[in-house]
């Protein structure tokens, strides 16, 4: 059985399409991607959002990786659902208040060359399997 010239044709259109298609998605990230790539303090960096603080409440960024640690300059010590970071590397800490158990900290970029350490918890970076084929420890 033989396949006409016109079948032939749309058969090659449809595998370009396909092809097209598959490699699109494969460079494209998806729209709720935990980790992107963004601006903070004028440099391409990865990022992520704060998410799951409570109504009327906000993250504390922090000088270290635990709680016993004050906050970074007043004015961008506050992190809010939604707000966006950037994220330099990671180290362990203090568990976080809503699992004790988990004690993985970034240290984050706020803007304007403001820096400190947040609870991974509190961020929409996924889980550690995912991000550390991102972020590095810190050293």
């Amino acid at each position: 059985m033989s396949i006409s010239s016109r079948a032939r044709k749309a058969l090659a259109a449809a595998a370009t399409a396909v092809t097209a298609v598959a490699a699109l998605m494969a460079t494209a990230a998806p729209a709720n991607a935990a980790i992107h790539r963004c601006t903070i303090s004028g440099d391409w960096t990865n990022c992520t959002t704060v998410t799951g603080i409570d109504p009327g409440s906000w993250l504390q960024v922090r000088t270290g990786p635990g709680y016993g640690y004050g906050p970074i300059n007043l004015a961008y010590s506050r992190l809010y659902n939604g707000d966006e970071v950037g994220l330099t590397c990671w180290r362990t800490g203090d568990g976080a208040y809503d699992n004790p158990n988990y004690r993985y900290w970034m240290a984050v970029d706020v803007g304007n060359s403001n820096w400190g350490y947040v609870n991974d918890w509190y961020l929409n970076t996924g889980s550690p399997e995912v991000w550390k084929q991102h972020i590095r420890q810190c050293g």
